[in-house]
């Protein structure tokens, strides 16, 4: 059965590539963005809470006596998971200084149960390749099929460590859908098409830092 599991959430994220109708997996996401001694980006430390369906199936079979999931039982999956983000980029969009970023390998990384509401975690850290002057950055996290709908966390979603004084932080969040966008998605959700390859981005919060 853990093998299984394992399997089968390789290939719900791998399925990702295709075009599909509109989310199947919600994700709500708190990050870190982690500056060096050198004061500058060196990663960002990725939070991010799977809804209860997806959180119900990765953890399908696991923990015994009724008792929850130990970190010992998840780790594997953390690390199909991580593995699997690769070929997607991670899901995570960067710019610096007006250039895309190069991620390096992530680490750090786990899989935490929520008992409150049964979720999953999935937490790690992913450096860029090459740290970068902090001055201006920006970044956001979608998935371009829109299979996957990321959103920031309502509370504090994005937070600086280590960073020079002076930098600041503000999220923007997207704009409304107009009139045909909203019915592309909808009329997407009925025929199993994907309503554009676009919508990912249209819907992304996006995280920008700047620094003196």
């Amino acid at each position: 059965m853990f093998k299984a599991v394992l399997l089968a959430l390789a290939t719900l994220l791998s399925s990702a590539v295709a075009a599909m109708a509109h989310p199947h997996v919600w994700v709500v996401v708190k990050s870190q963005v982690l500056f060096n001694a050198a004061g500058k980006v060196a990663a960002i430390r990725h939070e991010w809470t799977f809804d209860d369906m997806y959180s119900a199936f990765v953890t399908a079979g696991l923990g015994k006596d009724g008792k929850d999931p130990t970190p010992e039982e998840l780790a594997p999956i953390a690390q199909t998971n991580v593995e699997s983000l690769k070929e997607f980029g991670y899901f995570t969009v960067s710019k610096i200084g007006g250039k895309p970023a190069v991620w390096g390998e992530p680490k750090d990384y786990s899989l935490r149960f929520n008992p409150g509401d049964q979720s999953v975690t999935l937490i790690f850290t992913l450096p860029f390749e090459t740290p970068a002057p902090s001055r201006t950055f920006a970044f956001q996290i979608y998935d371009p099929s829109y299979f996957v709908a990321f959103a920031f966390d309502k509370g504090t979603s994005v937070e600086l460590s280590g960073a020079p004084a002076g930098c600041s932080l503000n999220v923007i969040k997207p704009r409304s859908l107009d009139a045909d966008e909203t019915k592309a998605l909808n009329e997407s959700f009925f025929s199993g098409l994907s309503p554009g390859s676009d919508f990912g981005i249209k819907l992304a919060d996006r995280a920008i830092v700047a620094c003196p």
